[in-house]
């Protein structure tokens, strides 16, 4: 019994400080763009100098001013 004089304390500042944190989370704009992250890894970031998929798509072979891609 007397555990729960200490326990139960201990509990409602744990709840408290979590309660805190939430509150915190949501004020500072943690919240806003849930989706976002989520479908950004889903798509390439978008490279100017890549070249290769429009000169497959049009059956043009590589450009003389561009370099060779490095081979693995």
């Amino acid at each position: 019994m007397p555990a729960l004089y200490v326990m139960i304390p201990a509990a409602l500042l744990i709840v408290a400080i979590a309660v805190y944190i939430f509150f915190w989370a949501v004020d500072s704009g943690q919240y806003d763009d849930l989706d976002g992250p989520a479908h950004s890894i889903l798509f390439d970031d978008q490279d100017p100098n890549h070249k290769a998929a429009v000169d497959e798509a049009d059956g043009q072979t590589q450009r003389p001013d561009d370099k060779a891609p490095p081979h693995a």
